[in-house]
């Protein structure tokens, strides 16, 4: 039986694109599990991107198809990806979600397994906020609310500065977006995939 997961991101610089490839891999190691990545739609113009230094950073992940709402719905499992702008999920992101109206209007999302990951530009630039505040959407869609527990030991790594927590696999950027994903924050994105498939094809299987 497939068990099919979905992993929807937003990616800028491309720190959360490599958060996404490592969630995917660890999802892909669930035997029967189908993995499909998708972004969703930019909102910023070219020349803003192009002022912000982001354009060329977004070539490396142009090759992702771009998500689709109706598209979630063929998914057990979603796990959505994010920068974080103020404590909260991007625009790019919450203009996706506010266009899933039509699927909650059918519970079109109730029962599915769905889960978050995210970037923060500082070590307490809103890592949690971020995570848990996107859980109202998820909720309200009915679908159950997957973490990463403190059986991923790297969690509790003292030993450098990382992202990582109950909540979710995070990533700092750094306020420059010079710092890139670390292995251990990659480590516990790809723990957060395998658990999230597991859990979704134990429930499909009922």
């Amino acid at each position: 039986m497939t068990t099919k997961i979905q992993v929807v991101f937003y990616s800028m610089y491309g720190h959360i694109y490599r958060m996404a490839e490592a969630v995917a891999a660890g999802a892909r190691e669930v035997p029967d599990a189908e993995v499909s990545l998708y972004q969703v739609p930019e909102l910023m113009p070219d020349a803003i991107l192009e002022q912000y230094g982001a354009k060329a950073a977004r070539a490396a992940f142009a090759h992702v198809p771009v998500a689709t709402v109706e598209r979630l719905a063929e998914a057990d499992a979603v796990l959505f990806g994010t920068p974080t702008r103020f404590g909260n999920m991007c625009a790019q992101m919450r203009n996706f979600l506010d266009q899933t109206g039509g699927l909650w209007m059918k519970g079109g999302l109730v029962g599915k397994v769905g889960s978050v990951f995210a970037s923060t530009g500082t070590q307490h630039g809103g890592q949690e906020t971020t995570i848990t505040s996107f859980h109202s959407t998820l909720l309200h869609h009915g679908m159950v609310i997957v973490g990463v527990p403190y059986t991923e030991a790297r969690l509790m790594n003292m030993t450098e500065i990382t992202g990582g927590g109950p909540y979710g696999a995070t990533t700092l950027a750094a306020a420059d977006g010079s710092r890139q994903p670390s292995e251990n924050e990659l480590a516990i994105a790809r723990y957060q995939g395998r658990h999230v498939a597991q859990i979704a094809s134990k429930l499909k299987a009922g």
